[in-house]
């Protein structure tokens, strides 16, 4: 069901959304939220290496191997469960300029250390949100998918890589007073759609279930054999080890990469600076780069123009962090692309996307909407392998 469902929205999604790659419906899912709305390849999506115009990881999920012990860097949580509010994610509490943030988190990320393993393993809760026709009145649900992955160190090894749809819940307490008014359905359509160089947002039917999916595991070669994340290219391992240390250097080394548009399509136009935060955020939330290539990224987010704080803020599982961010305008709607960060370890707490001003696909969705977020829940080397 899912690859006729994604092969009917062969004109929604990024060239790489490839329909026969081992990707389960629900992080699929996640990756048609982030495109439908204009947002540029972020979060594991993003970061995965690319096999020609096609993803060949996928936003990834799989069991922790059992008995063996895994070096993940588990990051603070305060809610057991994402919670429901889709909205901006909290008010700014804290009064801190984007610079004061980011080099506050570029001295504490050089600080961290560095110990490869066989694996880098990377935890993350993707969600998108899509409004739901009813006649008793539309209605917002968030379609939820954990991702887990483990990208080998060595090159010519396998990686890991699956998913686990969490099913999807109400957006807001008032969402779910209008779901169960129309008497709180499992399964539901909602309305996906892009838009091409030209021409109108071409909607298609995309079913969604609250309930939660079973766990996929996949074993997979490496793109070209030693591919393992785009950073604005595809990249090696042994690439993001010797990624510059400088600010300067390491802007330098990603621009060779920017051709004047989005990451996901050619046919959006996208800053220099919008181009950097998104590739850069990759960077951050999903690589295995050194301590001191971390820090120079921080470093070099300082720098951009178009970057603003906006305080202290809540991320999709209510964990507080400084948030920095830049304003992303496409044709489905304006939105606040931000990066959320723990002040006090500079390690990343999530990826976000906020409605600002809705348009095209966004359009029905109440300004503040979550659109799409990857929580990240760890990170952090391991010899273990899932089993």
């Amino acid at each position: 069901m899912t690859r006729d469902v994604m092969r009917r929205l062969a004109e929604a999604r990024p060239a790489h959304l490839d329909p026969d790659a081992p990707v389960d419906e629900g992080t699929r899912r996640a990756e048609l939220a982030r495109a439908t709305y204009g947002a540029q390849a972020s979060s594991a999506a993003r970061g995965r290496a690319r096999g020609g115009r096609r993803l060949r990881w996928g936003l990834a999920g799989v069991a922790v191997a059992t008995g063996a012990a895994v070096a993940l860097a588990v990051l603070p949580d305060d809610s057991a469960v994402a919670p429901r509010d889709g909205g901006s994610g909290g008010a700014p509490v804290v009064a801190l300029d984007a610079r004061t943030i980011l080099l506050t988190a570029a001295d504490r990320a050089a600080a961290q250390p560095d110990r490869p393993g066989r694996y880098w393993h990377t935890v993350r809760v993707g969600s998108g949100a899509y409004r739901v026709k009813s006649p008793g009145g539309d209605y917002t649900i968030v379609t939820r998918s954990e991702q887990k992955a483990w990208t080998p160190f060595t090159p010519g090894n396998h990686g890991w890589s699956g998913s686990r749809d969490l099913g999807a819940v109400p957006a807001t307490p008032a969402d779910e007073a209008a779901w169960r008014r129309a008497g709180a359905p499992s399964e539901l359509t909602v309305q996906v759609g892009g838009r091409k160089a030209s021409g109108p947002v071409r909607l298609k039917p995309m079913p969604v279930s609250t309930r939660p999916g079973e766990e996929r595991i996949e074993r997979h070669p490496l793109v070209g054999g030693d591919k393992v994340f785009w950073l604005g290219r595809n990249v090696t391992m042994k690439d993001l080890r010797t990624l510059p240390d400088t600010p300067a250097a390491l802007k330098k080394w990603l621009l060779r990469s920017y051709a004047g548009h989005g990451t996901e399509t050619t046919d959006q136009k996208m800053s220099s600076d919008d181009w950097l935060f998104t590739v850069t955020t990759g960077l951050i939330i999903d690589m295995p780069v050194t301590p001191a290539t971390r820090a120079a990224a921080f470093r070099m987010l300082a720098d951009l123009k178009t970057v603003r704080a906006l305080g202290t803020v809540k991320d999709a599982r209510g964990r507080s962090g400084s948030a920095v961010a830049v304003t992303e305008r496409t044709p489905n709607g304006t939105f606040q692309h931000r990066l959320i960060i723990d002040p006090a370890t500079a390690r990343p707490l999530a990826d976000e996307r906020v409605l600002i001003k809705g348009a095209g696909m966004s359009a029905k969705l109440p300004t503040g909407t979550v659109v799409f977020s990857t929580v990240v829940l760890g990170n952090g080397w391991t010899d273990a392998a899932p089993r």
